[in-house]
């Protein structure tokens, strides 16, 4: 379960980009915006839908002068995991206003293929000749990519000259089941 609030969007990527789970909260969103009216706020149109004309999400942590139009209450969906799911990126704006969606799938699945055994790393093996994929190693090496792969998507977004903040968390979901084939 994730529970996603203030400016994070989340993508899960999946096989060929099928199945991407886009969600934020933009104060024009239907279901937000009648939220926010029936609340007696208002959406106005200023370099973007903003409430009031100021905050460009609709739910944030904060922004108290903006109650109760705009709430820190967080949507809460379940979304089941199949085997096809390689990670989960999750970011604020600053980083989704910048890069599509495909570019930073691809990256992450990139800096997270360079883990995966089967692409070339070594396998570890014990001394009594055990195969140790499945060990402390080997999710220290997933910890180390998916800290790797945020840290480049922020580099990328700085380096597109993003103009807000940038926040990047990778969750290599393979990990869990075993690497893919």
């Amino acid at each position: 379960m994730f529970a996603v609030t203030r400016f994070e969007k989340f993508v899960m990527y999946r096989v060929c980009y099928e199945g991407l789970i886009r969600h934020f909260w933009q104060p024009d969103r239907p279901d937000e915006l009648a939220r926010i009216e029936a609340a007696g706020g208002r959406v106005i149109y200023l370099n973007g839908a903003r409430v009031y004309g100021i905050l460009a999400m609709s739910r944030a942590l904060g922004d108290k002068y903006l109650k109760p139009a705009v709430i820190s209450e967080p949507e809460i969906r379940v979304v089941e995991t199949t085997a096809a799911d390689e990670c989960l990126i999750i970011a604020s704006d600053g980083l989704w206003d910048v890069l599509p969606n495909d570019l930073a799938c691809d990256v992450a699945r990139r800096c997270l293929e360079e883990a995966e055994p089967t692409r070339g790393s070594e396998r570890l093996l014990h001394e009594d000749g055990g195969d140790t994929a499945g060990g402390p190693e080997k999710e220290h090496a997933s910890d180390a990519r998916c800290s790797l792969a945020a840290a480049l998507l922020a580099r990328l977004a700085l380096g597109r000259r993003s103009a807000d903040n940038i926040s990047v968390v990778v969750v290599d979901l393979r990990r869990t089941r075993g690497w893919s084939d």
